[in-house]
């Protein structure tokens, strides 16, 4: 019975990837993902309580590996620029990736009060992982930095979201050169 509960989880969780992927969080409806899982609706219900209790969990549970992934790439860097340039490159490579496009589209959705702080918190260890780089490079305030750095991250990624004119590959080296750009000040 746990297994079976444990898979039919999953499936909602799959789901509700899904939906947000090709939806945005307008498309994340409980009667979209009895549709799409072949539960009743009342069932959705059993594993979830709301909409934010989904995309809670979902946060729980992608964005740690989607930032293991940030942090092996800057691990293959071999100097403070290159993990820089990794920490950049890596979060735009992972932009059509539906766990990506999930996390994308929960953090401009309505969501309660502690949904937020634990997003907030998983944003917090994303920008974290690049501090010590900066600090490496010289940055009397490495946090700001990586702060700032972020939010290249950030406006690079609604532009490839948006489908922007520019190729993807044109953005990304853009918001790297103007990263490395920055942090060499």
């Amino acid at each position: 019975m746990a297994e079976h509960r444990s898979m039919q989880r999953a499936a909602l969780l799959d789901a509700a990837r899904a939906l947000l992927s090709e939806g945005g969080t307008e498309a994340l409806t409980f009667p979209a993902l009895a549709e799409r899982t072949g539960l009743a609706r009342s069932s959705v219900y059993e594993y979830f309580r709301s909409r934010a209790a989904v995309v809670e969990e979902l946060c729980e549970a992608d964005f740690p590996v989607w930032a293991a992934e940030v942090a092996a790439a800057m691990e293959r860097a071999g100097s403070a620029e290159g993990k820089v340039e990794a920490y950049v490159r890596q979060q735009l490579a992972l932009v059509g990736d539906r766990r990506h496009r999930a996390v994308v589209a929960i953090s401009a959705s309505e969501l309660d009060a502690g949904a937020r702080e634990k997003i907030r918190a998983a944003h917090g260890g994303l920008v974290a992982m690049i501090v010590e780089a900066l600090g490496e490079l010289g940055h009397e305030q490495p946090r700001l930095a990586a702060m700032l750095v972020q939010g290249i991250v950030d406006a690079a990624v609604r532009r490839i979201e948006l489908g922007a004119a520019e190729d993807p590959a044109v953005i990304t080296d853009a918001a790297a050169a103007m990263a490395l750009r920055g942090v060499r000040g």
